[in-house]
């Protein structure tokens, strides 16, 4: 394993474990001052201090869909020049709602990453599903609308 991708796995392996925590220090870390942000409804340039605001709300509603665990599953990683990283990360995500049939499902998320002195910085993410409607397609939360 190459230095880069093991930088990376430890990257994202604290990002499970902060997603599951809603760790503010580390995400004031791990992403760009201001960074791209792309899903399947929108693309938009954030600010890190909003982003910071929104994680502790982003993991209560996430909670209340019975989400106990984040894991990195698969790391695809290509290097773009000596300075940024193009990574995509195969995500599993379990939901507890009724522990007796817990749920594991998939997703996905590509990543330019930033190389610092300070380590790897998230410069753009793009989501390739809409996590929400899919809890809710689950059944795991009331739909919207």
């Amino acid at each position: 394993m190459t230095e880069a991708i093991s930088d990376v796995r430890a990257l994202f392996e604290t990002y499970a474990r902060a997603a599951d925590s809603a760790d503010p220090a580390f995400f004031a870390t791990a992403y760009g001052e201001t960074f791209m942000f792309a899903g399947p409804a929108a693309v938009q340039a954030v600010k890190r201090d909003d982003f910071l605001k929104v994680i502790p709300k982003r993991r209560a509603f996430f909670a209340t869909a019975g989400l106990t665990a984040t894991e990195v599953g698969s790391i695809d990683e290509r290097p773009l020049d000596e300075h940024h990283l193009l990574v995509r990360i195969g995500w599993r995500f379990r939901f507890e709602k009724d522990p007796a049939r817990p749920i594991v499902e998939e997703g996905a998320a590509t990543y330019v990453l930033r190389r610092q002195d300070s380590g790897l910085q998230i410069v753009f993410q793009l989501d390739h599903q809409d996590l929400t409607k899919r809890v809710q397609e689950l059944g795991l939360l009331p739909r919207q609308g």
